[in-house]
């Protein structure tokens, strides 16, 4: 069998579409600090991810699996005011993590971590509950995985979420560190 091969046809030129080209750049710098790695991202508009984790490798495939679309680059200076607000935040959550935030998610994941801030350090709630905040039908497991999809850790404190018995739930960055999170700022 003789196969024929043209090789002057044309194919189309893919064109770039929304999802092909990079929507921004995001700089981002890693830290050690006592939970661990650290990896804090801003856009032009803010701070769009605080990640927690063991090493670096893990961080940056972290971020750049959470913004596929985005053009990523190490810039320590860029991310240097916000690096040591979470720094310290983490050492003494008694100060506070006031940062510009770009939080990027679904309008339900949004509402969600907007609810996430108003929960003040020390204080826990349960995913029942903070379901009821947003809409007397919101399903604790759509509050559980708008949880598990924020970027933005500390900053949005999805730490302060538990199961209605109080036990500790999964989280992103490692129970552990939740629980650590929570005695710290309990004692705070």
């Amino acid at each position: 069998m003789d196969l024929m091969i043209d090789n002057n046809v044309r194919r189309p030129v893919p064109r770039a579409t929304h999802l092909s080209v990079p929507t921004d750049v995001l700089s981002y710098a890693i830290a050690q600090c006592e939970l661990g790695m650290v990896l804090v991202a801003r856009s032009g508009k803010g701070v769009c991810s605080i990640l927690l984790g063991d090493s670096m490798d893990e961080l940056k495939a972290d971020l750049a699996s959470r913004f596929p679309q985005s053009t990523i680059r190490e810039d320590e200076s860029s991310v240097h005011a916000d690096m040591a607000k979470v720094l310290r935040y983490i050492k003494k959550p008694t100060v506070g993590l006031h940062l510009t935030l770009d939080m990027r998610g679904t309008p339900f994941q949004r509402r969600v971590w907007e609810k996430l801030k108003a929960i003040s350090a020390g204080r826990t709630v349960s995913y029942t509950e903070l379901g009821h905040w947003i809409s007397p039908l919101a399903h604790p497991r759509a509050i559980a995985r708008a949880c598990a999809a924020n970027p933005i850790a500390l900053a949005v404190p999805c730490h302060r979420v538990v199961r209605s018995n109080g036990d500790m739930a999964g989280y992103r960055w490692d129970v552990e560190r939740k629980r650590e999170l929570l005695r710290k700022e309990a004692m705070a």
